[in-house]
């Protein structure tokens, strides 16, 4: 089984199209994604993008979320846009993703979180949506907040988007195959044609 590499950030809005389609496409296209977390919003200030900043990119950010509504309507599924945006807790959200990956909890999470995020209008990891999400996934939330703020973690995080720079990874969602990077939602069955052809 061939396997792609899914670089993101929980708070990336397209990012939202990619988690809520790619388990039935891995079965599909009987392809592996390994789920990397890093912070997309730390590369994008070092290379000094900033999007969809309103109202100076109104027409930009209006047009976001309609195209995330009809994507997400072309793939079955719903988005009731504008969602919260930007985040507040976006790094913190991110450093749970990865304690998740760590102790095998965090596609769920994503996934959970994308989905409330997207459908519902919940923030990702601000109370009480955090906590009704880990409560779901059996698990206590003073707990997982603790080890998601553990040093080890953030220097994960870190290390994972300085791994994802020298990828060659500027934006979230963001597939590569054997060193070819893919970006955007719209790219991951380009990453695995590439793939099929390799």
């Amino acid at each position: 089984m061939k396997e792609i590499d899914f670089w993101f950030s929980i708070g990336s809005t397209y990012t939202f199209l990619s988690v809520n389609r790619i388990h039935d496409v891995e079965k599909k296209e009987n392809i592996k994604f390994n789920w990397h977390p890093f912070s997309v919003r730390k590369i994008m200030m070092d290379m000094d993008n900033i999007p969809f900043t309103p109202p100076s990119k109104k027409i930009k950010s209006d047009y976001m979320w309609r195209d995330i509504e009809r994507r997400a309507k072309f793939y079955g599924f719903e988005a009731k846009v504008p969602a919260p945006y930007p985040l507040t807790q976006f790094d913190l959200a991110n450093q749970i993703a990865i304690l998740g990956m760590n102790e095998g909890w965090g596609i769920k999470y994503v996934v959970k979180t994308y989905q409330r995020w997207f459908q519902q209008g919940k923030e990702p990891a601000v109370e009480p949506n955090l906590t009704e999400i880990l409560e779901e996934l059996n698990l206590d939330t003073s707990k997982i907040m603790e080890h998601a703020q553990d040093p080890k973690i953030n220097d994960q995080y870190i290390k994972n988007t300085e791994h994802a720079y020298k990828k060659g990874v500027f934006g979230s969602p963001s597939f590569i195959y054997k060193g070819e990077v893919f970006w955007g939602d719209d790219r991951l069955e380009d990453c695995i044609k590439w793939a099929n052809l390799n």
